[in-house]
């Protein structure tokens, strides 16, 4: 009798080890990593023509058309080289209001540190 009631304990044990092993993985794996996607799709479907966008592949550039999941997107300095390439090609974009706001707030940090 006595062996049976440790073997169930040691079940237990082992099945609500199995099931915290799960829970940990969950909030400390998966869970991070569905927030990140969500917030790459939403900055994907918020993509706009003139937006400033770093790709995956390290290029920055402008995008000039935006078609379904195909943008258009110009490099360079003579604004002569337009490339297609997919939406998901897209790790950084900076808004040009994000742009203009993060030039002024530049412009008032040195402003304070001069005087």
């Amino acid at each position: 009798m006595i062996l049976a009631a440790e073997a169930g304990g040691s079940m237990l044990g082992m099945i609500l080890s199995i099931v915290l092993l799960f829970a940990f993985m969950y909030f400390f794996m998966m869970r991070p990593q569905q927030k990140e996607q969500k917030r790459k799709d939403a900055m994907l479907a918020a993509l706009e023509v003139g937006d400033t966008v770093l790709t995956t592949s390290g290029f920055y550039g402008t995008i000039i058309d935006i078609s379904g999941d195909t943008v258009i997107i110009e490099f360079g300095n003579n604004r002569n080289c337009r490339i297609p390439m997919q939406r998901a090609a897209i790790s950084v974009v900076e808004k040009p209001e994000d742009a203009s706001k993060a030039v002024e707030d530049k412009k008032e940090k040195k402003d304070k540190k001069s005087k």
